[in-house]
């Protein structure tokens, strides 16, 4: 249940310790109760609460900046009532990031957390405890239950690497669709089918040498020494982009090697499920660069082609030229009208995502690309010339139009049409990278 999150300094608060870690597993009767075990005995991703003194953990999807763009146009009101839920919320990620910037913001918000894991709620609560958050509520169970719980209907569904760990994902579809508002939508990491080459081979080899029966420490111990022992040959060791086995620990092998239930979907097989179960559609995938066939393709007729389908039909191609994405990303709603906020309208508001304007602007040398590594793939960008002035300006209350009557104070100020264009190819491929999004004054 992996995520890509990066570490914000936010202030200090007191220290909470982190709840024991169980060992062992006992006699389960279905999938869950195996899933339930897990996480029970290794909560992941492993996380102490005393470390939200120094750090706010954000990450993606679920930044309130990206709810807000990709799928209510940027014009999310806060000062009204905004319900949250983060189905399958494990140790808290998304779910604290959520609840903190709903409280930045002063919104009269509530995120409600959901997980079968009572050690994994444990630690959210001491997290959330660590920081005075009192936006959140607890519940321990199943999303499938999500029907006939009776907890009403939601803005907003994190559902964050979870899915793909049930063993009917189509169930937990529908359940999620069954409490999300009609203009409401949904935030989902699901794993990647191309990008975990080799995981599944060496899951399969694992269940004859580690099964369920084994005790779990015996089962780490097993996938330890095979890892260490694979040929050269084998496609999980010559995946360079697998590393939760290195980086999370024993809970992080435990969940990449030895989970009892597992699956990864490809593009074709979200867009098709979602709509077909869910009544769902997909907005968006993060990062958006990633899902652009011409990302990696030099070839201009081919990429050009390519690069005029559909947004799904796009993201399929791209996902099968890269060949390494372990994780999609994405934002699904049910609205019946464009919810992504785009840069045509000039009362648009550029806002950096967890990045200082000037410290960008000041990095960007004339005529030097901006770079991304997308997991093992050198991405270039080349910036438009105004790209350092207009960053400069951008400070989460100035429109695009505001922006330009700003170059204009600073003298030498260009042409409408020629600053708008150039905007827009800095919007473009910044917010294809995740780092610029829109919002607009309510």
């Amino acid at each position: 249940m992996a995520l890509r999150f990066v570490a914000l300094i936010l202030r200090r608060a007191s220290p909470v310790a982190a709840p024991a870690v169980k060992q062992g597993q006992n006699d389960r009767s279905s999938p869950l109760d195996d899933v339930r075990a897990q996480y029970e005995a290794l909560p992941y991703p492993p996380r102490d609460p005393r470390d939200e003194a120094i750090r706010l953990i954000t990450g993606t999807p679920s930044h309130i900046l990206e709810v807000n763009h990709y799928l209510f146009s940027g014009r999310l009101n806060f000062v009204r009532p905004f319900r949250a839920l983060v189905a399958g919320g494990g140790t808290g990620d998304a779910c604290i990031m959520l609840a903190q910037q709903l409280a930045d913001r002063r919104c009269p918000g509530e995120v409600v957390y959901l997980d079968l894991s009572t050690a994994s709620r444990q630690i959210c609560e001491g997290r959330a405890k660590a920081r005075g958050l009192r936006n959140i509520q607890f519940l321990t169970g199943s999303l499938l239950d999500l029907p006939s719980m009776a907890i009403g209907q939601f803005d907003y569904i994190d559902c964050t690497g979870v899915l793909h760990h049930l063993p009917d994902p189509a169930a937990g579809m529908r359940a999620l669709a069954s409490v999300l508002q009609p203009d409401g939508g949904i935030g989902v990491m699901l794993y990647g089918e191309y990008g975990r080459s080799g995981v599944y081979p060496l899951q399969e080899l694992l269940r004859t040498l580690a099964p369920l029966s084994m005790a779990l420490e015996d089962r780490l111990a097993m996938a330890k020494r095979l890892i260490r022992f694979l040929p050269t040959t084998n496609l999980f060791r010559r995946n360079p982009y697998l590393n939760d086995h290195v980086t999370g620990g024993d809970a992080g092998l435990y969940d990449l090697l030895l989970h009892s239930c597992d699956r990864a979907f490809t593009v074709p097989e979200i867009g098709s499920a979602w709509r077909r179960e869910a009544g769902l559609r997909v907005v968006a995938f993060l990062e958006p660069v990633r899902y652009e066939p011409a990302t990696y393709m030099s070839d201009p007729i081919i990429a050009r082609q390519a690069s005029s389908l559909p947004l799904l039909e796009r993201a399929a191609f791209a996902e099968r030229l890269a060949g390494n994405l372990r994780t999609h990303v994405f934002y699904a709603t049910r609205a019946g009208f464009d919810t992504v906020a785009r840069p045509e309208d000039t009362s648009a508001i550029p806002v950096l995502r967890e990045m200082d304007a000037q410290k960008l602007a000041a990095g960007l040398q004339p005529g030097s690309p901006l770079v991304a590594n997308l997991d093992g793939f050198p991405w270039r960008a080349q910036l438009p010339a105004l790209a350092p002035r207009i960053i400069a300006q951008i400070d989460g209350r100035k429109t695009v139009a505001e922006i330009y009557t700003s170059l204009g104070a600073q003298g030498g100020l260009p042409q409408w049409e020629d600053f708008y264009a150039q905007f827009e190819d800095l919007y473009v491929k910044l917010n294809g990278v995740n780092h610029l999004l829109l919002r607009f004054r309510t």
